[in-house]
């Protein structure tokens, strides 16, 4: 009886996990478009692109904005990856040279 609790509470987990769908576009996003750069508002401040944002069962392009850097820290774009059948989007992010 004891073995068979056991089983069932561990079974549950892997069952409801087995039944999770990993969502994310099965299909790579488009080339990103020509973005028309601004101003450059001071001139410390860094440009970051756009990406393409996977919402609504649709990519839609997130234009790129002027961020002011952190001192020590470069920016590290965000890109999309291919993994398995599906497509995941790393963000960018900031990283200590």
């Amino acid at each position: 009886m004891k073995k068979l609790i056991a089983l069932v509470f561990l079974g549950i987990p892997l069952v409801l996990s087995l039944a999770c769908v990993v969502s994310g576009p099965r299909v790579a996003p488009p080339p990103p478009p020509n973005e028309i750069v601004p101003a450059r508002p001071q001139a410390e401040y860094a440009w970051t692109s756009g990406y393409w944002r996977w919402t609504g069962g649709r990519y839609v392009w997130s234009g790129g904005s002027w961020v002011k850097p952190r001192p020590g820290y470069t920016w590290v774009p965000g890109h999309w990856e291919h993994r398995g059948p599906r497509w995941i989007w790393r963000p960018g992010h900031w990283r200590r040279f």
